[in-house]
């Protein structure tokens, strides 16, 4: 299972990317955009940074990775996707198309965002069973040397 986590981490920043864009048109007609969208486009950014912290910082930097801090941000990062994804499918249930095309883009961004919920679903999944697997498994400081102290005198 291991060895399929880096192509589902790229799979998914593609869905990112994609959401990204879907989110930028529904939002860009706007002055003041909707929050439903708005927070749609702020989960894309967000996850954009969070896969970035999950795949590059292992990978080059892993001293500055720790295994609990990115289970925090995926289990945040999931709950931001299926709140949003709800939010906007919502929203959209209220809107009248009318036949304009930012509708046809927030539908997909609906759907896209909860293939995002499912693939940070999958994430929390797999880190939770590693972090519990592996939580008693650290390496044990030595314990100090003892130094024998002869009484003063002897």
């Amino acid at each position: 299972m291991e060895r399929f986590l880096p192509i589902v981490k790229v799979v998914t920043a593609v869905f990112l990317i994609i959401e990204l864009g879907l989110t930028a048109y529904v939002v860009s007609p706007w002055r003041s955009a909707p929050s439903s969208p708005s927070f749609m486009l702020f989960n894309s950014v967000w996850s954009l940074l969070v896969i970035g912290y999950l795949f590059l910082v292992p990978l080059f930097f892993a001293s500055l990775f720790h295994g609990l801090a990115a289970l925090v941000l995926e289990i945040i990062t999931m709950i931001f996707w299926f709140a949003g994804s709800i939010a906007l499918a919502a929203f959209i249930g209220d809107a009248v198309c009318g036949g304009s095309s930012w509708c046809g883009s927030a539908k997909a961004a609906t759907a896209f965002g909860f293939f995002l919920w499912a693939l940070f679903t999958f994430f929390v999944a797999i880190d939770t069973m590693a972090w519990l697997r592996n939580r008693n498994t650290a390496p044990s400081k030595p314990a100090p040397p003892v130094a024998s102290v002869a009484p003063v005198g002897v």
